[in-house]
């Protein structure tokens, strides 16, 4: 199977002096990602086919123009699309009405002439992701992969500080929140999962070491070197530098 190609997934930001800027790319896909969390929520959607659907949007727009397709419309697809691949399936018309959440002072949406354009758009725009994708949807995401390191890492620490910092729970919550900028369509999953517990444990300095020669992380990837984790890091602090510079949105406009 023809894999796809992600030379254009790495978002392209601008810096202005010193300081790092996200590029308006960046930022719409930032806005568009916390619309699909929290829409995702509000479906009851689990974490794995959430991650999915953040998956799925950032792989399309690895290979469309953001300016080509409404990127809303396409995240209401890739909820309904990563549904179907996880086997916790939606229905249309609970992601069209989800959305109204976001609009709280509108009108009740009914089920008119416009519902069904509405529901319709999303039917074909599924139909286009699958033709970007090529009907590969699947992805390797880094969960289990932190799961396990996480249980060995345990083994490792010593317990007074394993028990006294949150580093099990931070680490989690860094992976959810890097879903934001694509590093699960642009780097390995072992690597995104090292990289959050590596983050996990320098801010609450506690260090780790395994019981081998080699450092801690490559035990759980041969290929991972420490410029690459600090790359990693880079880019989720800068995930954390939007959130506190991008305002929020108001969501879809249906």
């Amino acid at each position: 199977m023809e894999d796809l190609s992600l030379d254009n997934c790495k978002e392209e930001d601008m810096a202005l002096g010193a300081k790092w800027w996200p590029s308006p790319q960046a930022r719409v896909h930032f806005r568009v990602i916390r619309f699909i969390m929290e829409a995702g929520v509000k479906l009851g959607m689990q974490s794995i086919p959430l991650a999915t659907a953040c998956a799925i949007y950032h792989t399309f727009f690895c290979e469309i123009n953001v300016d080509a397709y409404d990127p809303y419309l396409v995240a209401m697809s890739a909820l309904y699309l990563a549904g179907k691949v996880e086997e916790q399936p939606l229905q249309y018309r609970d992601i069209i009405v989800s959305n109204r959440y976001f609009h709280p002072g509108s009108e009740p949406l009914e089920m008119d002439s416009r519902f069904w354009v509405i529901r319709d758009s999303i039917v074909q725009c599924e139909l286009l992701v699958l033709r970007v994708l090529r009907f590969q949807v699947s992805t390797q995401h880094p969960h289990r992969y932190l799961l396990h390191y996480l249980i060995s890492l345990k083994n490792w620490l010593n317990p007074y500080s394993w028990q006294q910092t949150p580093i099990s729970v931070t680490a989690w919550d860094l992976l959810w929140d890097s879903y934001h900028r694509g590093l699960c369509v642009q780097i390995q999953a072992q690597h995104i999962a090292v990289a959050v517990l590596h983050l996990a444990l320098h801010v609450y300095g506690v260090p780790a070491k395994a019981k081998a020669e080699k450092p801690w992380w490559q035990v759980f990837s041969g290929d991972l070197t420490k410029p690459i984790i600090d790359n990693i890091v880079s880019d989720l602090i800068r995930i954390y530098t939007m959130d506190t510079e991008i305002p929020e949105g108001p969501g879809p406009s249906l």
